[in-house]
């Protein structure tokens, strides 16, 4: 199963606004659109700290695979995932909450590519089994600050617009580690550069 640990979500309750990063110019080859029912992301993606992870979302998105994959861990004041492009494909009309999360991609699984980024409110990162080089698809949106993740999980981007929908994303049961019922899921994922 790919996942990010729960440690510390006391510490990670800061409703801190979106790190300084996202305040730079947006570059199309290297943002991420993810529609929603609820309004768009745009994730600018962060190849300069990790080449191989974002080159492997973009190639994941222009296949179009992340579309109608699922959130299907969302803890409230931590993080939403995502990204199971192999179980959780499905849609939340016919959504099994036991199988999300355990898949990836056909592609192999990465290495890691650890930087000093701090994981703050709307970092995007990659999620991963306890095997630090097992990122596969799946990556997760911080919903709060969340310190305790620096130098384990490989940073790949930061939410630049769109953080109002990313906390509209429905939650899961706190007390079956953020698994989520008739999950929200990704209507579309692209590359902006794709959309011109």
């Amino acid at each position: 199963m790919k996942f990010i640990a729960t440690l510390g979500l006391a510490a990670v309750l800061s409703l801190a606004a979106a790190p300084a990063f996202a305040q730079s110019k947006a570059e199309p080859e290297n943002t991420l659109v993810i529609t929603t029912k609820d309004g768009e992301i745009d994730i600018q993606l962060r190849p300069d700290l990790a080449p191989q992870h974002v080159a492997r979302i973009k190639e994941l998105a222009r296949q179009k695979a992340y579309d109608k994959v699922v959130f299907h861990r969302v803890i409230d004041g931590f993080m939403a995932q995502t990204g199971d492009v192999e179980f959780g494909k499905e849609g939340a009309a016919s959504f099994d909450a036991s199988r999300a999360g355990m898949g990836g991609s056909k592609l192999p699984d990465l290495k890691a590519e650890f930087s000093q980024e701090t994981f703050d409110r709307g970092t995007v990162g990659m999620a991963r089994a306890q095997d630090p080089n097992s990122a596969n698809s799946q990556f997760f949106i911080m919903l709060a600050d969340g310190d305790f993740l620096d130098g384990q999980y490989t940073v790949v981007g930061d939410v630049i617009s769109g953080m109002d929908v990313v906390d509209k994303i429905k939650k899961g049961d706190s007390q079956a580690n953020g698994a989520v019922d008739d999950p929200d899921e990704m209507l579309s994922v692209r590359v902006a550069a794709d959309e011109k």
